[in-house]
């Protein structure tokens, strides 16, 4: 059993590695999505000029500039595949569960790496304070973490579809709801200054939905990449 998991942790790894090389020669998710949160970020701090939002205003403003940024350029982990045609060669060489951790690790990878940039800038922008950084450090870990399982199964489903931009955003959109939610409650309790324990029940819905999400892709996973 133990032998089973590594082996399927090390071609999850195989996954990941031709992934991120390719990625950072032609950075189309990497410049996608860095440039839609640089240019909505600078968008909105134009809009409102000097005002002060509040944390109402501020908490779902960070996680919209999450979500689209995520739309922009995550979907593109299994749409380049088809693109290119080497999904066929991918379905030979790999087993389907390694194609979905590897995908996943992926994009979790780019969500961190895009909250890195935009959590820094949308502060500074928006000229707002964080109270409570524990409590934001963490919604934002575990919903990125959802924002990427969401994105990384549902980018599977549309890749082999004709409009895999709009059916992305689509179908995403009232998955990731619960997520959104959650993650946007959290967050305007960080910026209030909320003790740690009056987010416990958003961050179990994060985790849970984690799980969830994440089981239900490697079960459903094989037979949409056989389709």
């Amino acid at each position: 059993m133990a032998s089973s998991v590594l082996r399927l942790l090390k071609q999850s790894l195989i996954v990941f590695r031709k992934d991120f090389q390719l990625e950072f020669r032609t950075r189309y998710a990497l410049n996608a999505i860095a440039l839609f949160a640089v240019t909505t970020l600078t968008v909105i701090s134009f809009s409102i000029g000097p005002t002060r939002l509040n944390s109402t205003v501020l908490a779902p403003l960070l996680w919209i500039v999450l979500f689209f940024s995520a739309i922009s350029g995550l979907a593109h982990v299994f749409v380049r595949e088809e693109e290119q045609q080497t999904a066929d060669t991918l379905r030979l060489v790999v087993p389907p569960t390694a194609v979905l951790l590897g995908k996943w690790f992926f994009n979790v990878a780019l969500l961190i790496g895009l909250e890195i940039i935009v959590l820094p800038l949308f502060f500074i922008m928006m000229n707002a304070r964080v109270e409570s950084l524990d409590i934001l450090l963490a919604v934002v870990f575990f919903g990125g973490l959802a924002l990427a399982s969401v994105a990384t199964i549902i980018a599977a489903i549309i890749a082999i579809s004709g409009s895999r931009g709009a059916l992305f955003a689509v179908l995403s959109f009232p998955i990731a709801l619960p997520v959104l939610l959650s993650a946007i409650h959290s967050t305007q309790l960080a910026l209030e200054g909320a003790a740690f324990i009056d987010c416990l029940d958003d961050l179990r819905v994060l985790f849970s939905f984690n799980v969830v999400i994440v089981t239900t892709a490697i079960m459903v996973f094989e037979f949409v990449w056989r389709k």
